[in-house]
């Protein structure tokens, strides 16, 4: 039977052997908060269970909730689901653990590439102003025909 922390951040060298679990959210505050994060909110809540051995630690982490980002097309808040989990060892000489912030990393490591709208959900506004600037193919230059 799991033992239930107390708090997000761990003092290794405290606890006992065995497992321990801790169920917790990251806010808006949190995650806005952090240095130059992509982040400008959401609520995600994590899982973590730690298992303590006699010479090593084993961590699972899972995330699964919401956050807002910036669309790439318009540049206005765009919500993403989350939804992740890993397992890491612990290296032997940890004193400490600040689950929050491995619960944050492991929610940018899993954003997508692209932040943006479904298709059609984009600001109207900035959507006609892309289109006026968008490039259209060059005409071909008969040069480069004649050398072909």
């Amino acid at each position: 039977m799991a033992t239930t922390l107390t708090s997000t951040l761990v003092e290794l060298d405290q606890l006992a052997p065995g497992q321990y679990e801790l169920s917790y959210t990251l806010d808006t505050a949190y995650l806005s908060g952090q240095e130059a994060t992509e982040l400008l909110g959401g609520e995600v809540n994590a899982q973590a269970k730690l298992t303590l051995r006699a010479s090593d630690f084993d961590l699972h982490i899972a995330v699964e909730g919401e956050v807002q980002v910036t669309c790439d097309r318009c540049l206005d808040p765009v919500s993403l689901p989350v939804e992740a989990e890993d397992r890491m060892e612990v290296e032997p000489d940890a004193k400490q653990l600040d689950l929050r912030w491995l619960a944050y990393e492991l929610i940018i490591v899993n954003l997508p590439l692209t932040h943006s709208h479904p298709e059609g959900e984009c600001n109207l506004q900035m959507q006609q102003l892309l289109q006026t600037h968008l490039c259209s193919a060059a005409p071909e230059d008969p040069e480069i025909q004649e050398m072909n």
